[in-house]
């Protein structure tokens, strides 16, 4: 197959420039043919300019949009990308990455900007303060109060990320930090950073990203990390000991600078006492212990690394998994044939044999010698292939480097366990990691598993029959849910949907009276201020509508007519409405009570204006409560206010409003949050 053999040029971008390979710059070979293909690096960055255009630059241009502005130019982002993504496929084949591999991390990261891009639009506030919580009545009267907000940090993200997955690492960190209002610093792996400049130049081209929101870094970082303070974040993927080393540099220490790591795991995999062989679970289990072999050749940080397995199924698993990894055709990347691609380069192949050694000395190897086997490729002899390789671990009680060594590669250890305690116990010998999966159609071994070993996980995924079509896999990290994990995997955690948005940003108390809070949160907090003087709310547009606007209404009589009529028109017949005696016997009623649904009924009809006009729609209530029981010749009256306002499209926004009910007495018996679709 032919290729262009030039040595490419990768370049940083810096300061608003791209600056080519000069000092310090480094060779990068192809995993397929070992030939030199790129020059990445340059020592001479001047990284305090790159921090100052992040932060005076950047930072500024971010913090000027709102949530949903950000949201939306990270889905135009992602839309972007993806219309250019053949580009990134076609560079990622000397990474030893086959098609599928590519569609994980490109398809993947794409569509990890698209999560990010839907949950700022549908869980953040088109604003620039997040609220993170409810109001907190600090005072007796309700005059001072307090709640927490969220704002973007003030300096500038520097992402660290690993050589595996050069498109998705970076993604996967910068969606939530744009999201933030956050700068970002990305320093991808030498060995693959060609496709991660590919990348950032289609981004950077498309005009979407504001100046100084993205910068690039091919090579080492230099002293950056020594000029970071507590308004900046260093987020890491990679070794154990690489996040060591800059976790404990004094700066980051002394100025408490945000550190995240996503680190080495030694994930596992258990099948379940009731899955044996036979069962769909355990043909689930062999198809998903082969993929995180193959997959990516096995450079995923949550490939399974410990197979475990009822005692007396072990041999079951070797066998069935053997014949499965006999069945892997090894070669170059580009043929459609090729179902496993090489490792990422010759170091990484050392390395893998290197800690498989130490593997042998407690393990045998039962599948894969990488001495001989079969590569459909031209030049196997220089590219970086390994076989899978499958070892059996006669007595992980008595074994350690099989619960601490990771070869990160087509590497694995299956070792049986004798009950449900036994396997916990040897999950969590693995001190911390990113990923267990649990196979088993027992939902009480799933409980036990997660009550022993969730405090050593960051995700525990469970499959069997039921959701096995829908199951994403053991290795699949998603953007909604928390991916890091305790001890050896780092202590981090990244994605988590908005979760990992709070990263980057700054969770602080607010405390004053419900006017302060209103103005910072631009919400309407009870007790603030109300404009009740203007025209009726539901007959203004969207647009016109501003915070604290408010309607009263009522009073309206409650009868004993209208609590019977509603109970026999309805079916709620339930006694507290329609036996005075039994109700008298419950605590919580004096007598007879009209129906909740009843007043939330009259309500509306006391706040509704029934013409044609900006309502669109009344989508749903939000946390109602019944304060006070209503009795038979009661009033009521209702308080309508506008809480918040929601863009959703071009043509309408969604209202909140904030609805409470009260009896003649002024006391609340009821209170809710109303919200509408309005028109612009």
């Amino acid at each position: 197959m032919p290729k262009d053999s030039s040595i490419r040029d990768i370049h940083s971008f810096a300061a608003g420039a791209w600056i080519s390979p000069g000092q310090g710059a480094r060779h990068i070979a192809s995993a397929i043919t070992g030939e030199v293909i790129a020059t990445a690096g340059n020592d001479a960055l001047d990284v305090q300019s790159m921090l100052s255009y992040a932060s005076d630059t950047g930072g500024p241009a971010l913090r000027s949009l709102t949530f949903h502005d950000r949201a939306r130019m990270l889905k135009a982002l992602a839309l972007h990308l993806k219309e250019h993504r053949q580009a990134l496929y076609d560079l990622s084949f000397d990474t030893g990455a086959t098609q599928s591999d590519h569609m994980i991390d490109v398809d993947g990261g794409i569509g990890t900007m698209l999560v990010f891009a839907s949950k700022g639009r549908r869980e953040m506030p088109d604003a620039q303060v997040y609220l993170d919580g409810p109001v907190e009545q600090l005072g007796r009267e309700g005059r001072f109060v307090g709640r927490h907000i969220a704002t973007p940090l003030l300096g500038v993200a520097v992402h660290i990320n690993a050589f595996n997955f050069p498109v998705w690492g970076m993604l996967e960190k910068l969606a939530p930090t744009l999201l933030a209002g956050v700068p970002a610093i990305v320093k991808p792996a030498t060995a693959t950073c060609y496709v991660t400049e590919a990348c950032v130049r289609i981004m950077l081209d498309s005009g979407l990203l504001p100046a100084g929101a993205l910068q690039l870094v091919t090579g080492g970082l230099g002293d950056m990390l020594d000029h970071l303070d507590c308004q900046d974040v260093v987020s890491f993927t990679g070794s154990a000991d690489t996040a060591l080393k800059l976790r404990a540099n004094p700066r980051l220490l002394s100025r408490s600078t945000r550190f995240m790591a996503e680190q080495d795991s030694l994930n596992a995999s258990v099948l379940g006492p009731d899955a044996g062989p036979g069962t769909p679970e355990f043909d689930l289990f062999i198809k998903e212990a082969h993929r995180e072999m193959t997959a990516k050749a096995g450079q995923k940080c949550t490939a399974i690394r410990r197979i475990m397995a009822p005692q007396a199924h072990v041999d079951a698993v070797i066998a069935a998994l053997s014949d499965r990894l006999g069945k892997t055709r090894i070669g170059d990347p580009r043929l459609e044939t090729t179902r496993m691609g090489a490792l990422v380069s010759g170091a990484q192949k050392k390395d893998v044999l290197d800690k498989a050694g130490l593997l042998a000395t407690e393990a045998e190897r039962v599948f894969g010698d990488p001495g001989h086997f079969a590569v459909d490729s031209a030049e196997a002899d220089k590219g970086a292939f390994l076989p899978p390789m499958l070892f059996h671990c006669a007595d992980p009680d008595t074994a350690e480097r099989v619960h601490d060594t990771e070869a990160f590669g087509p590497v694995s250890t299956v070792m049986g366990y004798r009950d449900l305690d036994h396997a916990i116990g040897l999950l969590n010998r693995g001190n911390g990691s990113l990923v267990a999966s649990v196979i088993t159609n027992d939902s009480d071994v799933a409980r036990h598993m997660a009550m022993g070993a969730a405090a050593y996980h960051g995700r525990l995924y469970f499959n069997n029959r039921t959701s096995m079509a829908e199951a994403t896999g053991h290795g699949a990290p998603l953007p909604h849910m928390v991916h890091g994990g305790p001890g050896r995997a780092g202590g981090g955690e990244e994605l988590g949907g908005i979760r990992g948005v709070m990263h980057y940003m700054q969770r602080t108390a607010i405390q004053g009276s419900p006017d302060i809070l209103t103005a910072i949160g631009g919400t309407w907090v009870p007790g603030a201020r109300e404009a009740s003087d203007k025209p009726h709310p539901f007959t203004r547009p969207f647009n016109d509508l501003q915070i604290g606007d408010t309607l009263m209404a009522g009073p309206r009589k409650i009868t004993l007519e209208d609590i019977e009529t509603f109970a026999h028109f309805t079916g709620d017949t339930f006694y507290a409405h329609m036996d005075d005696a039994a109700a008298a016997a419950n605590p919580f009623f004096p007598g007879r009570v009209a129906h909740g649904y009843l007043l939330l009924s009259f309500a509306a009809g006391m706040f509704v204006q029934p013409d044609p006009g900006p309502v669109l729609a009344n989508t749903g209530l939000d946390s109602l409560r019944f304060m006070a029981p209503v009795q038979a010749g009661d009033s009521i009256h209702v308080r309508l206010t506008v809480k918040a306002k929601t863009p959703r499209n071009e043509d309408y926004g969604e209202v909140r409003w904030h609805v409470t009910l009260t009896n003649q007495e002024k006391a609340a018996v009821a209170e809710y949050e109303l919200l509408t679709m309005n028109a612009f």
